[in-house]
């Protein structure tokens, strides 16, 4: 079945055709460095063929992988991909079949519904529980299963609402796959930006059907690198991912994935997310703030990473995004319709000074005060 599109970047698609905004609320990714940044470490006589050591990716990057995320697994548990999006599309094709079903959240990351809907799957949603701060219970998770479950598809933190799935709730999700023969996908792109506690272990580490897969796009700002991975204990999933991949992006993105091995480095890796955590903890003080002064918002401020969803009264999150798009505020948000959620607006603290939040806040302001929406 053909690959249709989801809502998210349908939206994206349709409104970033005409004239771009001047202001963004809600970027998703950390602020972006320099290519200057990495040059000095470069080898400038590096070929750029592929890296002729291993089709799973350069050998040194995958293990800053399994350091980055605290593994003590073997190099050949990593497959390096185009970004976490491929290495979630690898799965799904690889592991699922017409007729079974694949348990994921609501909300959570569209990919999960586009893929099962292309394989012939039925997606089966877990709600979020918004008022309890958009927890996800693993009962709920537990009851959703049945005899045809293959895989349960999870982002952690939750894209979109930045909540936390606490390390007990880790384990008991680990226990369920390893009790049912079911595949945990969780998807840990914003791993690395926590405001509430430690880095929360990652999936692959607690169970042989645990799949984690990331990127240095998010925490990192490298989204440009198209470089992330999948980690899994088991060498079939690995080499069945492989193979896929080598009959559709055939990644070997030698540039990407030296450039990508620089910014794990420990010492690298510790400053960008010291950076990115200080300009990130600012800017979220200053979207609480603003929520909390705008008697049209509320939310619950996100445990991880940079996005956040907020409840809007008086219209739907479309309706918003659409004026908030047009002169003379022409300033871009994501609407909650991307994730199925009709009266929320997806506002996030990631882009730098490029993104020129302070002024597209006013926008924002000033559009909820005038009667247009």
């Amino acid at each position: 079945m053909k690959v249709t599109i989801h809502k998210l970047f349908d939206y994206l698609l349709e409104t970033t055709a005409a004239e771009p905004p001047e202001c963004f609320i809600g970027f998703s990714l950390a602020r972006s460095p320099r290519l200057k940044d990495f040059l000095a470490e470069l080898d400038p006589a590096l070929s750029l063929d592929w890296n002729g050591k291993s089709f799973l990716g350069l050998p040194a990057l995958r293990q800053r992988v399994l350091d980055q995320a605290g593994l003590d697994l073997p190099p050949d548990s990593v497959l390096i991909t185009a970004g976490a999006a491929e290495a979630n599309y690898l799965l799904f094709r690889q592991l699922l079949s017409a007729g079974d079903e694949v348990i994921t959240e609501a909300p959570g990351w569209p990919q999960a519904g586009v893929m099962a809907k292309a394989i012939g799957a039925r997606l089966v949603e877990v709600p979020r529980d918004e008022a309890q701060g958009w927890a996800l219970d693993p009962d709920w998770v537990a009851r959703a299963i049945t005899p045809r479950t293959r895989m349960i598809f999870l982002t952690n933190p939750n894209n979109p609402t930045g909540r936390l799935i606490p390390e007990a709730d880790l384990h008991a999700l680990a226990a369920l796959a390893e009790r049912h023969g079911i595949w945990l996908v969780v998807d840990e792109v914003y791993a690395g930006l926590e405001w509430v506690g430690a880095r929360l272990p990652s999936i692959a580490g607690l169970t042989r059907f645990g799949i984690t897969t990331g990127s240095v796009s998010k925490a990192l700002g490298l989204q440009g690198l198209r470089t992330g991975w999948m980690v899994c204990q088991s060498p079939e999933v690995i080499r069945d991912a492989m193979i896929l991949r080598e009959n559709s992006s055939e990644i070997m993105n030698v540039l990407g994935e030296h450039i990508a091995e620089i910014a794990l480095r420990p010492e690298r890796l510790a400053a960008a997310l010291g950076r990115a955590r200080a300009e990130g903890a600012e800017v979220l003080d200053r979207l609480d703030r603003f929520v909390s002064d705008e008697p049209r918002l509320n939310w619950h401020r996100p445990e991880a990473g940079l996005i956040g969803l907020a409840r809007v009264t008086g219209t739907d999150g479309e309706s918003l995004a659409r004026a908030l798009l047009a002169p003379p505020y022409r300033t871009f948000l994501l609407p909650g319709s991307a994730y199925g959620l009709a009266h929320h607006i997806r506002i996030g603290a990631g882009g730098g000074p490029e993104a020129r939040l302070e002024e597209g806040l006013g926008r924002l302001s000033a559009l909820l005060a005038s009667d247009r929406t």
